[in-house]
Parts: C-alpha cells; structure tokens; sequence
C-alpha cells in the first residue's frame, strides 16, 4: 500500500473525526451507505471502507447489522482526562473574557435604566445614526493614536458582526469579489456566503495583507473591497506596523477600493498607531463594538463610514434589521461615557498578559505565535500531527480547539495548526489545559489514539 493512499484515508477520517469533535455529527447521527460516503467525497469504494473501519478504530463510530453505520455516544471521561468541576469541557474555542470586576461595574451602569423615564425613552427605537451623546462618546472610543474621528461618521449596529454584514452588504453587490486574507475571521466567510459573495484570499506576511498581494488581485479580476484586521488579527495575532497602514491607505486610492477594517481587538493594545481608517478615512468602514470589551449577551457594534458611503451602510443596517436597540444603546453609552468601558479594558488588558505568559510557559518549545496582548495563540502543530487529527485527540481529552481550516478562505490550503482561546477558563484550569495539550503534541497521532 502506498504512503500517499494511506494518507488520504486518514486524512478523510480525521475531517469526520473533526465533525464528530465540534458537534456537526453528533451521538446517534447515521453516517451514510459506504457507497454514498465515496460518491459524495469522490473516493474509491475502498477507500470508504478503511475511512469507516478507522473510525471505528478509534472508538468514534459504531456499526449495526442491518442498520448502518452510527456516531457513538460520547463516554464518560476516565480519571487521567482533563475536566472542568462537573464534567463540562474546556473550552478553548470561544473568546469572549470576562474579568472579575467586571459584573459590578456593569451593574452601577443598569442601575439608571431602572428609572422610568429614562427605560420609557430607552424602549423606543433608534436609527442606525443612535443619538448625539451616543455617537459623541463613541468617536472617543473608537479614537487611537493621537487621531480623532468625526463623530456625525458614525453609524451603530446590534454587534459587530451585524456592523461587518451591513458594510459588506453596501460595498459589495451579489456576485461581487471580496479581498480577505488567507487566514481570516470565520464569520465573515459565513456573512459572504449568505450575501453571495466570493472570497478572494489574499496572501500575507508577518506585517498583515501584502500591498502587492491585494493589488495583483483586484489586476486579476476587479475587487469590490477588501476586509481586513489591522491590529490583532484572529486567529494569526498580527499586528499591522504604521508603515503597512501606510502603505495600505495608498494602495486603497490607487486601485479605488474600500475596505472594511475590523477593529474589535485594537482595544487590547493600548496607546496602538492608528487605524488605516484614520489614513484613508475616504476608502475605509472602520467597524468595532463592545463585544468583546464588555460581553454578547449586552453589546452594540460601530461603523465609522466615509461619508459618501453613509447612507448606503445606514440602509444595509436597517434592511437587514442590524442595527441597535434602545436599551442596549442607552446602556452602552452609560458605559462608555461615565469610565466603565474604560476601567473594563484596562482590567482585559492585564488579563490577556497574564494569560499570554501562561501560554508561553506551556507550550514553550512549540511553534506558536501571539500578541503578547492577547486572548488567543496561533500554534503550528509538530509533524506528524495534522490540524483535524490534534482536535479530536485535545476533543477525547476534554478540550476544544479551533482548527486552521475554521479560518482558512480555500480549506485545502490550510496549514497545520490550530487557534487556542485563553480567554474561557479560569487560569488554573487553562494551565491544566494548556499543560494536557503539550504533552498531546510530543506523542504521535498513533500513541495518542491508544489512551
């Protein structure tokens, strides 16, 4: 048999390993006929067989006579396994930090909204414009660098994925090309799917998008715009130095292209250079919101818009049904102007370095990459581990992961390597973790399995 054929079954079932791992097959779920399994994955009959005999190898599926081939149940963890108190995952996939201060700062803020006047006017509702005070204090917010925005450019959302889908929605029409990076935030690869947009990926290096990668696409076939991280990038946590803003800005003019600048972790690095929205606010929809400086459950998201493009981002919002309630948006201006917002970010901010530094400490020796500021870590698995296999061993080890395929734009190129979250657990927990995921590594796929 040869390396290569072996390979390919492996590969196949550590991509319905993954899917088993994240909940996309879930216990009881019936796997197709083998014959279908190869039809629909272009695979040799054969090939289908091993595919479904590695699977049960490993103790993820289970054959009936008769009946078909089923997702087992899930058993309870042993001893050895990492658990949280209760028998619940880690989970190292989602990001949203939560500080302790931070429930009573936001509490103080609430307390107004009780009164009845100011709830009966909260309860009304607003226009993706918000109210004066709001787009006052939000300017100041959204200010970095020593640059300043126009408050009247400002627009307001329920989050900031509804504030990315309203500035796609108006930039890029149907059918209209879209400049990402390779490696970019998943939910914009959902966004585009359901606008019908295509993803154009864009290659970057260890300063963010390369000008001549963006430029040399929109030659090949013209883009409508392009979206992009310019500071803590997720999952690649690339920082854009001023001068590749710089030359960003200019590469927008030359080509007339607007951009979408996702900002919604610039607030972890403090006193950072400023936006490229700051650069070229003509070409740029600078979009941020509050959470992942606050929480999701209670949130508003930004759109600082160039101002011929104002209206039609403000009519993406509301045929969409994206923009912001009352309350939320009376409760986040509280918030930002009385100092919670504030106090917040300078607590995250601590926090994200401590847990960097756990990080480091853990998987030192690792191909890994972060902004020392932080709530995530990009990891470049050891041979011969690959991305979907290390994810369903961290999975039985009670911990999830982010695969490099989560963000890759053509899932075929996506490298090995996972994104770990450090913002879910407690810190005693996330060392545990941390600690369990290092030792996984420094086995092979092979040993790992036998556990």
């Amino acid at each position: 048999m040869s390396v290569r054929f072996m390979d390919d079954y492996r590969r196949i079932a550590d991509t319905v390993a993954a899917e088993i791992a994240t909940g996309r097959l879930r216990p009881g779920d019936r796997l197709p006929p083998q014959r279908a399994f190869a039809r629909r994955r272009g695979i040799a009959g054969s090939t289908a067989a091993r595919v479904y005999r590695e699977l049960a190898r490993r103790g993820l599926v289970v054959g009936e006579v008769g009946r078909g081939t089923f997702v087992r149940a899930g058993e309870r963890p042993t001893g050895h396994a990492l658990v949280e108190p209760g028998g619940a995952r880690v989970d190292l996939e989602l990001n949203y930090p939560v500080v302790a201060e931070q429930p009573a700062l936001l509490a103080e803020g609430l307390g107004r909204l009780t009164r009845p006047d100011v709830l009966a006017a909260s309860l009304l509702p607003v226009g993706p414009s918000g109210t004066a005070e709001a787009r006052e204090v939000a300017a100041r917010l959204l200010a970095r660098g020593g640059w300043e925005p126009d408050p009247a450019r400002v627009l307001f959302a329920g989050n900031g994925r509804q504030a990315i889908a309203g500035a796609l929605a108006a930039l890029v029409p149907a059918g209209g090309r879209l400049g990402v990076e390779a490696l970019t935030y998943p939910m914009v690869k959902a966004i585009a799917a359901r606008l019908g947009v295509t993803l154009v990926p864009l290659a970057t290096d260890e300063a963010g998008v390369r000008p001549d990668a963006l430029a040399a696409a929109h030659r090949g076939a013209p883009l409508r715009a392009v979206y992009l991280q310019s500071a803590v990038h997720n999952p690649m946590a690339v920082t854009m130095p001023a001068r590749r803003r710089a030359e960003i800005a200019d590469t927008l003019r030359d080509l007339g292209l607007y951009a979408v600048e996702d900002a919604v972790w610039a607030f972890l690095r403090e006193g950072d250079w400023p936006p490229i929205a700051a650069l070229a606010p003509e070409r740029t929809v600078l979009v941020d919101s509050l959470s992942k400086r606050l929480a999701p459950g209670l949130t508003v998201g930004f759109a600082l818009t160039p101002p011929e493009q104002a209206a039609s981002v403000a009519a993406a919002l509301r045929s969409g049904a994206w923009t912001a309630t009352g309350f939320a948006l009376e409760a986040a201006t509280h918030w930002m102007a009385g100092g919670t917002v504030a106090a917040v970010e300078r607590a995250k901010r601590r926090d994200a370095g401590e847990r960097q530094r756990v990080a480091a400490a853990c998987l030192a020796g690792f191909a890994t990459r972060a902004d020392p500021q932080s709530y995530f870590r990009w990891w470049e698995l050891p041979e011969p581990w690959r991305a979907e296999t290390f994810v369903a061993a961290a999975a039985r080890r009670g911990i999830a992961v982010t695969p490099a395929a989560s963000f890759a734009v053509a899932a075929r190129s996506a490298p090995p390597a996972v994104r770990v979250g450090l913002a879910s657990p407690t810190i005693a927990v996330l060392t545990r973790a941390l600690d369990t995921l290092a030792a996984l590594a420094r086995r092979t796929p092979e040993d790992a399995g036998e556990d």
